[in-house]
């Protein structure tokens, strides 16, 4: 994954704190809290052939903040994208925490999935670690680990990680927060990519520019049209394997 910026710019963003702690909490007071979507977290698809069993795991968009209804998520439309490009049955669950970091999904979602045998895990994470400012190197640790723990509780999966987007895409974020996030973002994309690598796992590749109809109303989390359009990204990728 090609960074966007010099290997020095995370490292200066931390001059940049008054502006984000200003900015971030202005944010935070317009921006409209939602939470995670109702409806199953698991179901199944019918098909032929080989079943795809697929645990999309992770963070807020794991969890369908931003949509009403689980059906309109990553998990369950990723799921459906699968089955269409493939016909072959596919069998879901979705386990995502709003707000959750890597080292959280690390200890308090990955050792409650109960099923081991999945083919496919998608992960979603990353935004929380940049966002709460986490250095490098604590997301080093924390991310790595996380990969390890996946490897382990699930040994026969491909594992894939979903890089994030651009932050100067995203709609609530005012410039000056929103390129400093950005350019945390691309740090941390592009170390994520080097555990991967180290670790037995894969990033898909970065999403096209999202349209400001991909968001949700709080202007940070995906739309329903969003999580549609990072399903089929995903299945594709799942498709190159």
């Amino acid at each position: 994954m090609k960074r966007r910026y010099p290997s020095w710019a995370a490292a200066a963003t931390w001059l940049a704190w008054p502006v984000y702690a200003w900015q971030g909490v202005g944010v935070r007071l317009r921006t409209e809290r939602l939470v995670p979507a109702a409806g199953p977290v698991s179901g199944e698809i019918a098909g032929e052939g080989d079943p795809f069993r697929l645990l999309v795991i992770g963070d807020s968009s794991v969890a369908g903040v931003g949509v009403d209804h689980t059906s309109q998520g990553l998990a369950w439309r990723l799921a459906e994208a699968l089955a269409t490009a493939t016909g072959r049955p596919v069998r879901w669950r979705a386990a995502g925490s709003n707000s959750a970091t890597s080292a959280q999904v690390r200890d308090h979602v990955v050792p409650h999935v109960a099923e081991r045998d999945w083919t496919h895990v998608v992960l979603s994470i990353g935004t929380n670690d940049m966002k709460n400012f986490h250095s490098l190197s604590r997301f080093k640790r924390e991310f790595g680990t996380l990969i390890y723990a996946l490897r382990a509780r699930f040994p026969a999966a491909r594992i894939i990680w979903s890089p994030m987007l651009p932050m100067t895409a995203v709609p609530a974020m005012p410039r000056a927060l929103g390129r400093i996030l950005d350019i945390r973002a691309d740090a941390i994309n592009a170390r994520a990519v080097r555990l991967l690598t180290e670790r037995g796992a894969e990033a898909a590749s970065p999403m096209p520019e999202v349209a400001p109809q991909g968001f949700s109303r709080d202007g940070f989390h995906a739309s329903a049209s969003g999580y549609a359009y990072w399903a089929e990204h995903m299945a594709g990728h799942i498709g190159k394997g």
